[in-house]
């Protein structure tokens, strides 16, 4: 689990094909490999990621055919900047929100519109993801939590402050570039258990609604504080005993 809080801009170093449909990346980050240790995860433009190794502030990690293909990693070249969060600790400040590192979707860079202390970026937004974007709401765009300014459709906005901009890819992105999107998970569970019913009680053999048996199977019931047993013999009627203390 991270919060969407990039610690640093690192840089790959290499891509190397593992055969089929996976790869093996190396990424450059003396910060976030300074305390990192094989399985731990650390978020790579959003994508949480598995350290395989470590060595001299480069981390390697291996790259899944589901998530080259859900993600834009498979775009990455050697050289690219890319941001870098470690996994969150229970101790620490939950700065942005909370962002599993499972990428939803791939968006895009529809517009930059810059301001005298920040700027407004424009994102496509595929149609899968509309319904769980909403006005003020949290999105993680390439690992980095944001705060919605606007949404329609196919599109939404965000405001960057300096910081962001100065410290995440975010800052760089050109017009046209691709970005990975996760949308809030607390959206994807409402709707979840909004739209799936319940399991219900199966019912009784032979499809019958109530607790009278067919077949020479006893069958028993309290009524009114009263102990009653009937006995369908499916030979000619039921045969029924009650016990009710004398009062019959």
């Amino acid at each position: 689990m991270f919060t969407g809080i990039v610690e640093e801009l690192g840089e790959v170093v290499r891509i190397a094909d593992t055969g089929g449909d996976s790869a093996l990346v190396a990424i450059r980050g003396p910060l976030v490999t300074s305390d990192a240790r094989h399985g731990d995860s650390i978020a790579v433009n959003g994508v949480c990621l598995t350290v395989v190794d470590v060595d001299g502030g480069v981390f390697t990690a291996d790259v899944m055919g589901e998530t080259l293909r859900r993600s834009a990693l498979g775009g990455l070249r050697p050289g690219d900047p890319v941001n870098l969060e470690r996994a969150a600790a229970l101790n620490s400040r939950l700065g942005g929100h909370l962002v599993q590192g499972h990428v939803d979707g791939v968006g895009a860079v529809l517009s930059r519109e810059p301001a005298a202390q920040w700027e407004t970026l424009r994102f496509r937004l595929p149609a899968a993801l509309a319904r769980y974007v909403v006005e003020k709401g949290s999105i993680t765009v390439d690992g980095v939590s944001l705060t919605v300014a606007a949404v329609g459709d196919d599109w939404f906005t965000v405001g960057l402050i300096p910081t962001t901009l100065k410290l995440t890819t975010l800052g760089v992105r050109d017009v046209g570039a691709p970005v990975n999107l996760e949308v809030d998970v607390l959206a994807k569970y409402v709707e979840r258990l909004l739209t799936t019913r319940p399991p219900t009680d199966p019912a009784p053999v032979g499809g019958a609604a109530d607790p009278a048996v067919v077949g020479g199977v006893a069958a028993a019931a309290v009524v009114g504080g009263v102990a009653a047993a009937a006995v369908v013999d499916g030979a000619g009627g039921p045969a029924a005993r009650s016990v009710d203390g004398g009062a019959r």
